[in-house]
């Protein structure tokens, strides 16, 4: 798929010809966008939405979704997907949630852009914006080299004004012209509106209506104050006059099984009926448990002319405008984010596109070969060593760990593992990972007692004990088995077995291990690692203890929508 111009001027009419055409309600759940996918932006393109988030120091980075029917969501293409576009961000690098943050996905004469601020950079002055912009985002190769602007503030908006000036606005809430082709900003930033009083007025969006600039933004921080709210004025400078009926959408002082509800983002229907999308995170009024953290939900919107937008509040059970039609016709050869894994890794298998690392990999790390995914170990484990001078041991220079999100609160993941550890220390397996200070893994790693099965984890929380049981003397002959089961929404099974035996549990852990604290920004994850926990030089462990993973299975078992309502997968 290639944007046309014409095809935009297409768009435009039918949007026009074909408004208030159907009756009727529909009914979808929330969220449309599952598992870590915060700070949503959305536009549309003829037919088809096109929906991004952020990604912090996952890599690849900047994810973009595609969907013709608002709830089918196709993973497209990644924008940040090369470490040619940004050499040497990812491992200068230290935070665990620096990196990629909140992005806007605009659509501008026949081309997508994507802009963004990479927060974080060791001894590069910390921040930078960037701009990446293609003509087929079904194709990673596609997307631009960036062009970068100089920032201190998070949250960038791009927005085209009738006579061609293109402007940025930023967290604070602060707008400039800038240069698409330099990034040149104009000076000083003006502030145009500093929200209603709220702490962190960021996620500006502006948008033109009926002879107003209006300015969307997220004030309270991205937990329970979060909300969205809305100002206009005729000139896009100021000032601003601030909606009488503020916050415009929230789920603030209420016992909602959907909080931290806000950094929102607005877009019509082919019909020309207004949607919205947002963050939210399904914590209820408890915020214990929630490992997934900030997902992407939808709402429909009311913008009658002259008038201030009415969003519908967020549920998970949601009634709204007609849905276009459901269907999967979208093009591309990325996953459905709701879809289930089921992979036998061998060497003509593609790492799979929804796949992604903690910081760019180091080079030769994964490799698809005849016996499977092979993962060459790190000398960091997954968790580092936060206090270390070397920045290897640290992880700055990539873990040897490749994941998926979890997208259903119920799920089993299970993989198969063939490894043969010839040093002390050298170990692989799966783990549900939310940042390098916060996972729970199952292992089989090589002891000074023998070959292993280890579980420990890292978070927030009560710590369960450490547990090690010996690798069973019969299960030599086939693959090793590691499994993690989400039986409810509050904790994790974790097992082994031989093949398709029976398996042993190992341990168990609550899900307030992956929820907040360190990550409180980004959700979990579910993959596979190998290390050799400290031993070599450098960046090289000793020879030995690579790991082969042949079998991948993710199965989604339900999906809570409500405190104790689910809806099966």
């Amino acid at each position: 798929m290639r944007f046309t111009s014409a095809a935009l001027g297409l768009a435009a009419t039918l949007g026009g010809q074909l408004a208030h055409a159907q009756a009727g309600n529909s009914t979808f759940h929330n969220p449309i966008l599952p598992g870590w996918h915060s700070d949503p932006s959305c536009v549309r393109v003829e037919d088809t939405y096109f929906c991004g988030t952020s990604t912090f120091i996952a890599f690849p980075g900047l994810p973009l979704y595609a969907s013709k029917d608002l709830v089918n969501w196709r993973l497209a293409s990644h924008t940040w997907n090369r470490e040619s576009q940004l050499p040497g961000l990812s491992w200068n690098t230290t935070g665990q949630q620096h990196g990629m943050f909140a992005s806007t996905v605009r659509y501008h004469n026949g081309e997508l852009y994507v802009i963004c601020e990479y927060l974080g950079i060791a001894g590069a002055g910390g921040n930078i914006g960037v701009i990446f912009k293609t003509t087929d985002p079904f194709d990673d190769d596609a997307w631009s080299d960036p062009v970068t602007f100089l920032t201190d503030r998070i949250d960038p908006d791009l927005f085209w004004d009738d006579d061609g000036t293109v402007y940025v606005a930023t967290q604070g809430i602060l707008l400039q012209t800038i240069d698409m082709e330099t990034g040149e900003l104009s000076q000083p930033p003006v502030e145009i509106w500093p929200g209603t009083g709220g702490v962190w007025p960021e996620g500006p969006h502006i948008y033109k209506r009926d002879g107003y600039y209006y300015v969307l933004i997220a004030e309270g921080g991205t937990e329970r104050d979060h909300a969205i709210t809305i100002a206009r004025s005729q000139d896009i400078w100021g000032p601003y006059e601030s909606y009488e009926g503020n916050p415009i959408l929230t789920n603030r002082g209420t016992d909602e099984y959907f909080q931290t509800v806000g950094h929102g983002d607005l877009f019509t229907d082919l019909e020309g009926k207004w949607w919205g999308v947002a963050l939210a995170t399904r914590v209820g009024p408890q915020f214990t448990h929630f490992p997934m953290g900030r997902e992407t939900v939808l709402y429909s919107a009311r913008w009658d002319e002259g008038e201030w937008p009415v969003l519908d509040p967020v549920r998970g059970n949601m009634t709204g405008w007609p849905l276009p039609p459901e269907t999967r016709d979208v093009p591309g050869d990325g996953q459905f984010v709701a879809d289930p894994d089921a992979y036998r890794f061998d060497a003509e298998s593609p790492v799979p596109k929804h796949f992604v690392y903690w910081r760019v990999p180091r080079p030769g790390t994964f490799s698809m070969t005849d016996s499977g995914l092979e993962i060459v170990p790190s000398r960091s484990n997954l968790t580092g060593i936060a206090s270390s001078l070397d920045p290897v041991m640290r992880g700055q220079h990539g873990l040897s760990f490749v994941g998926r999100r979890q997208t259903f609160t119920l799920f089993k993941f299970s993989v198969d593992l063939i490894f043969a550890p010839t040093e002390v220390g050298q170990e692989a397996g799966i783990t549900v990972f939310l940042t390098q200070y916060a996972h729970i893994d199952i292992g089989v790693v090589l002891l000074e007692s023998g070959l292993s099965l280890r579980f420990r984890t890292e978070g927030n929380g009560p710590a369960p004990p450490e547990n090690v049981i010996p690798v069973p003397g019969n299960w030599t002959e086939k693959p090793i088995r590691l499994h993690i089961e989400a039986d409810d929404p509050t904790s994790y099974r974790l097992s082994a077995s031989s093949g398709c035996g029976k398996p042993i549990e190992v341990g168990t852990a609550s899900s307030r291990r992956v929820s907040g604290a360190t990550g409180s920004f980004v959700g979990s994850l579910v993959g596979a690692y190998a290390t050799c926990n400290g031993a070599g030089q450098g960046t090289e462990c000793p020879e030995g203890g690579v790991a082969t993973f042949q079998r991948w299975v993710y199965t989604p078992v339900a999906q809570f929508v409500d405190e104790g309502v689910s809806i099966p997968a």
